[in-house]
């Protein structure tokens, strides 16, 4: 029986690691306000895992964390201020930043909150309004 995959990561100093493991619920991009200010660019590579799957191995006492809205916490390294993880509680899934695991296979099958872009991207991918319904939002489709 093979293992499930696993993938560390952590935030640009080090000092902050983590372990993810098995497969994301899901991946994308999103190019709303909220994460391209907190990005620092134009949109975010996101990838949604279960609580359960993801393991800070280090520095757990290092992690900063910012609520914008009771949706979602955002967590950084308080040493350098790298971004790591975002917290979805409701819907009960952590966006771990694509770009802070370097082995990571990212693959991305959607846009969400498109309607904010400010970067439009002729990828193929599905654009959303917002989000899937099965996530809370309007699961309306826009034109690339």
């Amino acid at each position: 029986m093979a293992s499930e995959p696993s993938y560390q990561g952590s935030c640009i100093c080090g000092a902050v690691r983590f372990t993810v493991q098995g497969e994301p619920v899901a991946m994308g991009y999103c190019h709303c306000e909220s994460c391209r200010r907190w990005s620092a660019g134009p949109v975010n590579a996101f990838s949604l895992w279960k609580p359960e799957a993801v393991s800070v191995t280090q520095g757990a006492d290092k992690i900063g964390s910012y609520n914008k809205t009771p949706g979602s916490t955002r967590q950084w390294c308080r040493d350098c201020g790298g971004h790591v993880f975002t917290d979805h509680p409701e819907l009960g899934l952590i966006d771990v930043y694509a770009a802070v695991m370097p082995d990571f296979p990212f693959s991305p099958g959607i846009h969400v909150h498109y309607q904010e872009t400010v970067l439009h991207l002729q990828d193929g991918l599905p654009k959303m309004r917002d989000v899937p319904k099965e996530m809370g939002g309007s699961g309306e489709h826009l034109p690339e």
